[in-house]
């Protein structure tokens, strides 16, 4: 996809990796960009330097989003790109085992990595099928496809975000709509901010402007799977081919790297 003159929505746009996006989309010359945070604030003052648009939403409350895609195609008269990107942190407090995180914290983790990605379908859909085309940018995380030591919600649930973003190419690929999968490893946003020696970043921390930058090309390609820190492709092939010798790698890296209490991502 070209993003010239293409109608986009970002998700979590007002800071880290949705505001690079939404930044470097704007070089592109798009019809429009709409920039979509709880911090109304701060997406107002994204959306003013790109000549975009601001609206508030809690992507984890379907009808926040479906406000978002009747508003947009309200004023536009069409979405071509969903980038539903939002996303949370935590870790495996308080007792640091893989089941110890209370119920809210799994909850809070499915509603923004999962269901924020199921309530853009649902209401950007109907549109893009009628017109038969329209663009899906899902963020998920290398976590989604390898895992992330000390937190087993994020782990989890960014695994079903790959598992809907690939259900969403299959079912949908026929009808004209395209569907990237982001996967990064740390990007310097917020998220990082503090653990920046956390087992994500032992292959480097990214700035957001040059994944913003990776996420154009993929989507000029029309890439499924976007990967940022090329490494990953690697580790993922490495998973499938041997499994259980990944699994007992992971256990040996969860040991040298891994502090309960400190760095978690």
């Amino acid at each position: 996809m070209e993003i010239r003159d293409k109608v986009v929505v970002v998700t979590g746009g007002a800071m880290g990796i949705g505001e690079a996006m939404c930044r470097r989309f704007a070089e592109e010359s798009p019809a429009a960009i709409v920039v979509v945070d709880r911090e109304q604030e701060r997406a107002e003052s994204v959306a003013a330097d790109i000549g975009g648009l601001a609206i508030r939403a809690d992507v984890t409350v379907e009808a926040d989003i479906i406000h978002v895609v009747k508003k947009t195609e309200a004023q536009y008269g069409r979405i071509d790109l969903f980038c539903s990107n939002a996303g949370i942190i935590s870790s495996d407090e308080p007792g640091w085992t893989a089941a110890s995180c209370p119920n809210e914290t799994w909850q809070k983790s499915w509603e923004v990595h999962v269901m924020a990605h199921v309530y853009a379908a649902r209401a950007a859909l109907p549109g893009m099928l009628k017109r038969k085309e329209g663009y899906f940018l899902n963020t998920s995380s290398a976590a989604g496809l390898l895992n992330q030591i000390g937190s087993a919600p994020y782990s989890t649930t960014k695994h079903a975000a790959v598992g809907f973003a690939e259900s969403l190419a299959i079912t949908h690929g026929d009808d004209g709509i395209r569907v990237s999968l982001l996967c990064p490893q740390a990007v310097r946003t917020q998220m990082v901010a503090g653990n920046e020696d956390g087992s994500a970043s032992v292959d480097g921390i990214m700035e957001p402007a040059e994944l913003a930058e990776i996420v154009v090309q993929g989507l000029k390609e029309d890439r499924f799977l976007i990967l940022p820190h090329p490494e990953v492709k690697t580790y993922f092939q490495r998973k499938a081919s041997d499994y259980e010798r990944w699994i007992q790698g992971m256990r040996r890296f969860r040991q040298k790297v891994f502090n309960p209490g400190g760095s978690t991502i």
